[in-house]
């Protein structure tokens, strides 16, 4: 009978006796977690008892399961498998936790059983598989590979090196509008978080318009990277050295992505390098991503690391769980552009690999299994579209930050402004559009004919190329795609990987007149469109063709490939010097120059903490030269930079806003207010309360150019008068100080605590029959919910946007709790494990299917 054949393979497998083995692991397991998760987070304390509990199973599973005799090797090879398994039940467990509200007892037993089919696969193939055919002894293989090592580390150290000349002219360099008002001052909050023992970081309740982290995505909360960086930086303890070293090293990931990217096409070592260095430090890449938007650097820098993956999966030299791997890292940095870019690869790989005739089943799983992790992180940006400023489809042009033709084609011009469209201004400020001082004028010089031989080969690159390049011409807006010029970067990275394949094949000497005279009316063409763009840095572009055509001329009388990439690198860091000493820093965005000592600024605003506060000011109202010497940061702040002090405020950076609080006070994206603002804090709404009451405020700032002489009202008072802003105190402390709840009617409240960020208790008693209501200080983000002693609760929100929850009718007395996680956060879970999944099951199959 088919049921008897089932149990046949079911008990001749070793499963059943692997489960069993199971149940004791589990016991040795779960002694172990009990006695360290009073000491330790439950995440850490779920990682140290699978590790004690490994050495038992293994013994049991080789004697008792497989019947094999243990060894070295097979000792060897099943920690090595348990590394996935740790990973996954680790991921389940915080998931249990911190999203379905399970007890950190039950959530590990439930974790390991939801893992343990992988668990069987990975052990059973470590304990089992016959030993793989003798290979080279790794000496051999080390030494094989050592040039290729060596070229990668020299690449990575030509780029680490490079990258600092910008903090030298400015230390600021890479703590740079949203990076300062944005970025790092929420890391450093994250980071505390982490240490805390706070995950996963969906929620900060106290960045208000900017504290749903998980719908804003930028910072990158699932990123196992991300969170390293976070520890860094508050380890670091100055925000403009972090931005630095975490800028470097997401460049030199970039850099190293590039040269194996090239090296992949058939680039030789010297090639690949020169484009490698160049690519990290041009204009856009440096000056806007590595200066200011840090999330498009950030997942930027694994683009390439999927193309190469991609390639080598098409060709058979790589598993899809690594190009899974990158594809997750890019995704997960939660830049939207990186995520397009990552598309665009997949559909490129496609074409190139359908064109060489290979199939293309494999990679379209691994892309199906990439795409499974895209809700994860995008979906909650998604569900809040309704109470936020990025709802709708948009579609339209209005020129800003839209290059054209001629922009892109003078590339190599270090001193070249293009007159794009920027924020207020009709010409940017830096050279945004450049790639590398050497490629315009080395096209005449290479060998096309050697190069385009191969071109099904490069047929992604290519593909990639016309498709960024209309993007790069496209319109302004395109629903989530704004400012056509963050396109140029994927464009370059296409075009290296042209240009070094075709730098490899050499360059040509023949018909000399006439590559002489493309060469001079290329750079001719470029210094002319430079000086048209901006006629009065005349001798900036005068200097730059000087040490173009000289660097030229050395590289042309070069012999070997060698020395030509030394001087094409030393071109290279020339023209970096000389675009950082022409243009130090990026004026086509804001610049803050605020102070970067965390413990300095903590000092400072250490007696605005206490309570939350609120600031009526505008950063257009502070003049220049109090932004540039640093004193208009006093005691005023914007973006994220209260958290920083320690503070919580409503003042705040973010992407998306909040609508309701936004047309209330008119908060602005980076935390100003208009001078209205002040009146409507003393304005009671539908609630019975003013609405500083119900945002429980302790302290307003008032700017004193926007309200000179402010008057508190009843119950408050002046508690500071400076030259620059006036300080508004609440008189009496506000009831209810462990927790959120501001405003109660119809019933007594007697207890309320704050369980993390994202969950509330409220203990009631004496409700009225109907119509009882309480009101949070927390916006009312798409999926919060409430229970009273576990029956549901009406989740509402006010006209400010403020979290309201109506106690059913009859209940007199009970337990509130107020709980938020991002919209179906449980399927979008689910969605990614099921895509690592599909990504393990094909890289089995791979495995059963290759040769022996």
């Amino acid at each position: 009978m088919w049921g008897d054949a089932a149990r046949s393979r079911l008990l001749g497998s070793g499963f059943v006796r692997f489960a069993a083995v199971g149940v004791a692991n589990t016991v040795v397991h779960c002694a172990t977690y009990l006695a360290t998760w009073v000491l330790l987070p439950y995440v850490v304390a779920h990682v140290v008892a699978t590790v004690t509990a490994m050495l038992c199973s293994y013994v049991l599973n080789c004697r008792f399961t497989f019947g094999v005799v243990p060894r070295a090797r097979t000792l060897l090879l099943y920690p090595l498998s348990n590394v996935p398994t740790i990973a996954l039940s680790a991921g389940a467990v915080a998931v249990l936790v911190g999203v379905f509200g399970a007890g950190p007892v039950v959530a590990p037993v439930v974790g390991g059983l939801l893992v343990l089919p992988v668990t069987f696969l990975l052990s059973k193939r470590a304990l089992t598989a016959a030993p793989a055919p003798p290979v080279a002894p790794w000496r051999d293989r080390f030494r094989a590979r050592k040039p290729e090592i060596r070229a990668v580390i020299a690449v990575a150290v030509l780029v680490a090196v490079l990258v600092q000349i910008p903090a030298l002219v400015n230390p600021s360099f890479y703590f740079w509008d949203d990076s300062a008002a944005q970025f790092l001052p929420m890391w450093h909050r994250l980071g505390e978080r982490l240490l805390a023992g706070e995950w996963p970081l969906l929620l900060d309740a106290d960045a208000w318009m900017g504290g749903n982290l998980a719908a804003e995505a930028l910072f990158g909360v699932w990123n196992p990277l991300h969170l390293i960086d976070f520890l860094l930086v508050v380890a670091i303890g100055d925000l403009a050295v972090a931005a630095t070293v975490i800028k470097t090293q997401f460049l030199v990931v970039l850099g190293v992505g590039v040269h194996v990217l090239c090296r992949g096409y058939g680039a030789s070592r010297a090639a690949a390098s020169v484009l490698a260095t160049a690519l990290p430090v041009s204009g856009f890449v440096l000056y806007f991503q590595a200066s200011s938007w840090a999330a498009g650097l950030m997942g930027f820098a694994w683009v390439p690391w999927v193309w190469w993956s991609l390639h080598r999966m098409a060709d058979g030299r790589a598993a899809p769980w690594v190009v899974w791997v990158f594809c997750f890292l890019c995704v997960s940095a939660g830049d939207p552009y990186g995520v397009l870019a990552m598309c665009a690869v997949f559909g490129a790989v496609l074409v190139e690999t359908a064109l060489a005739g290979k199939p293309v089943a494999r990679l379209a799983g691994v892309g199906a299994a990439a795409a499974l992790t895209l809700p994860l992180v995008f979906l909650p940006l998604v569900m809040t579209g309704p109470v936020t400023w990025r709802s709708g489809l948009e579609l339209f042009n209005v020129g800003q930050f839209v290059p054209d033709v001629g922009d892109l084609l003078n590339a190599s011009m270090p001193s070249f402004a293009p007159q794009i469209l920027s924020f207020g201004s009709f010409r940017m400020t830096v050279p945004a559009t450049y790639l590398a001082w050497f490629v315009v004028p080395l096209l005449p010089w290479l060998d096309w004919r050697a190069a385009l031989a191969g071109r099904r080969r490069c047929g992604a690159a290519l593909v990639l190329a016309v498709v960024y390049a209309l993007l790069c011409l496209g319109p302004s807006n395109a629903w989530l795609f704004r400012w056509p010029l963050r396109h140029v970067a994927v464009l370059w990275l296409a075009v290296a990987v042209l240009f070094g394949v075709a730098l490899s094949h050499g360059l040509r000497t023949d018909r000399m007149r006439v590559r002489v005279t493309c060469t001079a009316a290329a750079l001719a063409g470029s210094a002319y469109l430079s000086f048209a763009a901006w006629p009065s840095q005349s001798l900036n572009h005068l200097a730059s063709l000087v040490v173009i055509c000289g660097l030229l001329v050395v590289v042309l009388a070069s012999r070997t490939s060698a020395s030509r990439a030394v001087v094409i690198h030393l071109g290279t860091a020339c023209a970096l010097v000389m675009q950082m000493w022409w243009f130090p820093a990026n004026r086509d965005v804001a610049t803050y120059n605020f102070p970067t000592d965390v413990d300095r600024v903590r000092a400072e605003f250490a007696d605005l903490r206490g309570g939350t506060l609120f600031q009526v000011a505008d950063r257009n109202a502070i003049s220049g030269e109090d932004v540039e010497s640093g004193r208009a940061w006093r005691r005023l702040l914007f973006g994220h930079m209260h958290a920083v002090a320690g503070v919580p405020s409503l003042v705040s950076y973010t992407g998306i806003g909040y609508a309701p609080l936004h047309r209330r006070l008119c908060l602005s994206y980076y935390g100003s207010a208009c001078a209205a603002a002040y009146r409507r804090l003393w304005e009671a709404d539908e609630t019975g309360a003013v609405l500083a009451d119900q945002l429980r405020l302790d302290r307003v700032v008032v700017q004193r150019k926007l309200i000179d002489d402010p008057k508190p009202p009843l119950g408050w008072q002046v508690s500071e008068r400076a030259p620059d802003v006036v300080v508004v105190r609440r008189r009496d402390a506000l009831p209810w100080r462990e927790g959120r709840l501001s405003v109660a009617h119809g019933v007594t409240v007697s207890g309320n605590a704050e369980d993390g960020q994202r969950t509330e208790t409220v203990r009631f008693r004496a409700a009225r029959s109907t119509g009882a209501e309480l009101v949070f200080a927390r916006l009312a983000w798409p999926g919060y919910s409430a229970t009273v002693d576990g029956l549901p609760a009406t989740v509402l929100s006010t006209s400010a946007g403020l979290l309201k929850v109506v106690l059913p009718p009859g209940v007199e007395a009970g337990t509130v709790r107020v709980t938020w996680q991002p919209p179906w956060f449980g399927l979008q879970a689910v969605l990614a494990t099921l895509g690592a999944a599909v990504a393990f099951a094909l890289s089995v199959r791979r495995r059963r299917a290759a040769p022996c």
